[in-house]
Order: C-alpha cells, then sequence, then structure tokens
C-alpha cells in the first residue's frame, strides 16, 4: 500500500504487468531481438536514469525480480497479468500464463492472472479459452490485434473470427477484454493497433467491459470519442504514465482528457512493468497535480478521491476486488521473495 503524508494508505492495484522472456535463446527469428529490443528502447526513453535496467536483464528477468520490484518494493497490493502470446517470434511464447498461474498460486491473493486468444486459432482456440476457464478460471484476456500468424499480419475484433471469441467469452464468464490499442513495436504494423475496431466490439457486446491499453496512444482523440459513447470501454493508463516524468505537460493532457470525455470511473493505473517499475511511477503520480490553466479547460482535477479510483476502485469493480478485505488480509503480511 501507498502510504500518504497524513497517513492514509491507499490500496494499488496493477492493472497491467507481464512477465516474458525475450532471451536470444527464446527468440525464434530476428523478429524476437526486433520486439523486445523496441521495449528497451521505450524503457531507456522514458525512465528516470537510476531506474534503468541493463538490457540482458531486461531481456528476461525472474519471479524474484517481479515480486521485489512490484509487490515489496512498489506499493502494489495486487497485479494483474497481461499475456501476450507472439509464438511467431518466440519458441516458448513471450508470455508464460502457467508460470503466471503458479506465482498467482505462490502469492495468494496477490495476482490475477488473465488470459489470450487469437481468432484466427480457430475452433482450437476455442477450445483453449475454454480450458483457460476451466483451469485458472481466468476472468480476463489480453489481446494483441497486430500479432502476427503466419501471413497475417493481424485481426480486427469487429471480424465474425473475433466475434465468435467474444461470444465464447461471454458464455465463460470472461468479461474483461484487454486490448493492446497504443504505441506500434516493431516489426508489428501500426494499423492493426487502429482504435476504430473497438467501437463495434463495444456496441455489439454491452455485456463485455474493454479496457484499451495504452488509450489509443497516438489516436487519444479518436479513442476519446469513442469511449464517450461506448459505457463499457475504458482506458489503460499503460504508457501513460511514464509521460509524467519525461513530459509531465502532455502527461497533464492526456490525463485531463480522459477525465473530460470519460470521467474518473472508467480510467485503470497500470505500470507496464517490466518496462516501468510501479513504484516512482505512483510516487510521482500521487505527487502530481494539474496545472490551472488545464484544470480551468477541461474541468478536470486530480483529488486524492479521483487518484485512488484510478489506483485501485476501478479495477476493484471490474475484477470483483472487496478491498477493505483486502487491505484487512494483506497489513500484516509479510512478503518475501521466495
Amino acid at each position: 500500500m501507498y502510504r500518504t503524508s497524513d497517513g492514509e494508505d491507499i490500496f494499488i492495484i496493477d492493472a497491467h504487468i507481464a512477465l516474458w522472456d525475450g532471451s536470444p535463446e527464446n527468440q525464434l527469428n530476428r523478429h524476437g531481438e526486433e520486439f523486445i529490443s523496441c521495449f528497451y528502447d521505450y524503457h531507456k526513453n522514458l525512465s528516470p536514469e537510476e531506474k534503468l535496467w541493463p538490457y540482458d536483464k531486461f531481456r528476461k528477468f525472474n519471479t524474484e525480480d517481479l515480486v521485489k520490484d512490484v509487490l515489496i518494493n512498489g506499493y502494489v497490493d495486487m497485479a494483474i497479468f497481461q499475456p501476450v502470446a507472439l509464438t511467431d517470434f518466440y519458441k516458448n511464447g513471450f508470455g508464460d500464463i502457467e508460470l503466471n498461474a503458479r506465482l498467482a498460486k505462490k502469492y495468494p491473493g496477490r495476482f490475477i492472472g488473465n488470459g489470450t486468444f487469437d481468432p484466427r486459432d480457430g475452433d482450437g482456440g476455442l477450445d483453449y479459452l475454454e480450458y483457460l476457464k476451466q483451469t485458472h478460471d481466468i476472468q480476463g484476456v489480453k489481446l494483441y490485434t497486430a500479432e502476427w500468424r503466419g501471413e497475417s499480419k493481424g485481426y480486427k475484433l469487429s471480424s465474425k473470427g473475433a466475434k465468435r471469441y467474444l461470444e465464447k467469452c461471454i458464455e465463460l464468464d470472461i468479461k474483461n477484454i484487454h486490448v493492446h490499442k497504443g504505441p506500434t513495436i516493431t516489426p508489428l504494423n501500426r494499423d492493426a493497433f487502429d482504435v476504430a475496431d473497438i467501437d463495434d466490439a463495444a456496441s455489439c457486446y454491452p455485456e463485455l467491459n474493454f479496457i484499451v491499453e495504452h488509450c489509443g496512444l497516438p489516436r487519444l482523440e479518436d479513442f476519446c470519442w469513442i469511449a464517450t459513447q461506448e459505457k463499457n470501454v475504458y482506458a489503460g493508463l499503460s504508457v501513460v504514465m511514464p509521460f509524467i516524468h519525461t513530459r509531465p505537460r502532455y502527461f497533464a493532457e492526456i490525463i485531463s482528457e480522459l477525465l473530460y470525455w470519460l470521467d474518473e470511473d472508467r480510467i485503470l493505473f497500470g505500470s507496464d512493468y517490466a518496462i516501468w517499475e510501479p513504484g516512482w511511477l505512483i510516487e510521482k503520480f500521487m505527487a502530481f497535480e494539474l496545472p490551472e490553466d488545464i484544470k480551468q479547460e477541461t474541468g478536470a482535477d486530480l483529488t486524492r478521491a479521483v487518484k485512488k479510483k484510478i489506483l485501485s476502485e476501478n479495477a476493484a469493480r471490474l475484477y470483483g476486488i472487496d478491498i477493505e478485505k483486502q487491505k484487512s488480509k494483506f497489513r500484516n503480511e509479510k512478503l518475501a521473495v521466495r
């Protein structure tokens, strides 16, 4: 938990973390190195100097690093894994859903492991989605619409194939659909991350929550115009958060636009660990105030009550988390890397 200067303990849910293997041993081809190298460029360009990782560690870190950086030193009480497969680039996949599940079992109540799907996997993919629900009781999925499959370099949520999977999610009670709609990552195609297909999917399936990770950047305006009409569309702040360090005015403009168009009930904090560690992001966010001219123009304000919604309460509502119950459970718990 994050403790304020006046002694209030603020519960933190990091809604976007990952545990990956981008090491040379796991790379299937040159695209594996291109992808993790692009990740590292974001890490270098937007992190405080003292928070930079060596490249070898960044390509493949371990569960002990994650627990220390997120739960022990990062103020985070609970975190949600958002796995990415990238099986065209990595021998054993970039993320590992089973490893995430084992870590969640090792630290009860601390981690939520989401699944993933790709509509190009056909009937076999639907069976796998059912396996993930039955075995791990997943509450959400992370989707990478620009992921490659053979000659295909992406898909749209508005396609018939994707709708089969979204309907399967409804059937299985998997309600939280996290979709990467943000900056491109080499060698993936920028246009495959366009936000336009969110509009159709959200309209067709009001039973589902569509959390648009990275809130569509650099297409923030398009995202906001969609989200203001589709009340089941949410903004995930991963990638947005580190601009609080390198471009605080830009961060203020983004967060004020989100507050203006969506309101404070549909914005979720995410660190995008391990590109960035949550600790310094949370410290800077809690200290951050919007410039007066932006507040006057948009009517937005980052009060403590608003920050608490963004840092945990909104994600708790989507995932059925009782914050006060979890606070009581964790208050005297001593975490250690095991």
